[in-house]
């Protein structure tokens, strides 16, 4: 933290700028700060409408399990209207909703307080005579959600910035893909448990310049040489260009890239979403801080070309993560030698990881 720490600070000029200390990714304080200074203020990835299609659906899930802990529910009303609903029942603190169902309001199993599906106070048994009731504290809080392309749903406790100014930037290179055709493919979804700090895991992703290194069956689907990296105010790309013979996208004519072998869009989205595009569809990973030391990372793939699926640079993602898995595991045991506290960044190949420090340092000054 700032004051725990004067030089969690970034230049804003790379060529001059050292990476945060390495306090940054094992201080349990510096942890638990970022849950509400960067997490509850920045938009996560909850998943697709595919499952909530029909008037009277309700669906809870906890956001970010493991760390901000926070009960929601989604329901979709009578009227057609999606809500984002806190799920704890503004009478006891019971959840309100425990299972998936579809309903035609929700109903606390603990002393029956009943709401609208759009979270608005019904009706409570045994209340009589309580004063000043009910009141505007008796509905279920609003939570702040956004919908992109009106198929993939994000939720933010208290957004910075609206989330259509996050994904503008995406939507603007990539508006031409049919998201809406996108399909989830959970046969080939993925959990991953490292042994790591969740910004280390971000750091490895946002550069190439490890590629040749350490992934020899990704550097041969693509031209590292053209490998490039841009960035925006709250999300910055990594493009992938195609190798000689590897699958790439058939780009339309008013696509930015046009004439160019695209094999990979790499979008990460602050602090801890990465959506990276391939000719085969989407691949939504998405970083779960558990501990200082340990984070959860989902794969969430979604289709749009089956027959592409094993072939180019969105092959294998498996044993890329795997390689990834095991490099970013040993930096988090150097990070904490009493010999390492910071690094210089590499003005070539690491502009994303100095554009996410940045954005950290500012996220988490007093």
């Amino acid at each position: 933290m700032p004051e725990l720490y004067p030089e969690l600070y970034v230049h804003p000029d790379i060529s001059q700028a050292s990476t945060l200390p390495a306090a940054f990714y094992k201080d349990p304080a510096i942890f638990e700060r970022a849950k509400e200074q960067v997490f509850a203020r920045t938009w996560q990835w909850v998943g697709d409408t595919d499952d909530l299609k029909a008037p009277g659906t309700v669906k809870p899930f906890t956001l970010l399990e493991g760390f901000l802990d926070e009960p929601l529910v989604i329901t979709r009303d009578h009227d057609d209207r999606l809500h984002l609903l806190s799920n704890v029942c503004t009478h006891r603190g019971m959840l309100v909703a425990e299972t998936g169902d579809n309903a035609r309001y929700l109903r606390c199993r603990y002393h029956g307080r009943r709401f609208g599906l759009d979270g608005c106070f019904q009706a409570m048994p045994e209340f009589e005579g309580v004063k000043g009731f009910p009141s505007e504290s008796d509905h279920l809080p609003q939570v702040p959600f956004g919908l992109w392309r009106g198929k993939f749903l994000f939720a933010s406790l208290d957004p910075a910035v609206p989330l259509e100014e996050v994904l503008k930037p995406i939507e603007e290179r990539l508006g031409w893909l049919p998201l809406q055709q996108f399909y989830f493919e959970p046969a080939r979804a993925r959990d991953y448990l490292v042994r790591a700090n969740w910004a280390l895991y971000c750091d490895n992703y946002l550069e190439g310049f490890h590629i040749p290194f350490i992934h020899a069956s990704l550097n041969a689907a693509i031209d590292y040489g053209s490998y490039t990296s841009e960035i925006y105010d709250w999300c910055n790309l990594q493009l992938g260009v195609a190798a000689s013979g590897e699958t790439a996208f058939e780009l339309p004519q008013d696509s930015p890239d046009y004439g160019q072998r695209i094999g990979a869009y790499y979008y990460w989205v602050f602090p801890n979403l990465m959506l990276n595009f391939y000719p085969w569809g989407l691949s939504v990973n998405v970083v779960r801080p558990l501990g200082p030391e340990l984070t959860k990372v989902s794969f969430l793939p979604y289709v749009w070309k089956p027959a592409l699926l094993d072939s180019g640079a969105g092959a294998g993602l498996d044993r890329v993560e795997r390689e990834d898995e095991v490099v970013v595991e040993a930096v988090q045991k150097g990070v904490k030698s009493r010999f390492y506290d910071r690094g210089r960044f590499s003005v070539a190949r690491e502009q994303g990881v100095h554009h996410f420090h940045r954005l950290l340092a500012q996220a988490l000054a007093p």
